[in-house]
């Protein structure tokens, strides 16, 4: 039991699978905070586009 402990103890393979766990957390909340920024702004711009371009006037020939 104590040969088990010890070498429960020098394993590392958690600790790899915790800091992998940790870095796709930062990645994937990075990547929303990115899609949630770039869509209030390309909203924004089509709807100021969209104002813009009802008050023009279109004229036929």
């Amino acid at each position: 039991m104590f040969n088990f402990i010890k070498s429960f103890r020098k394993q590392e393979d958690g600790a790899v699978t915790v800091d992998w766990v940790v870095l796709t957390a930062a990645i994937v909340g990075l990547g929303i905070a990115v899609i949630t920024t770039v869509g209030r702004g390309a909203t924004d711009q089509a709807t100021g586009l969209a104002g813009t371009m009802s008050a023009v006037t279109v004229v036929e020939f």
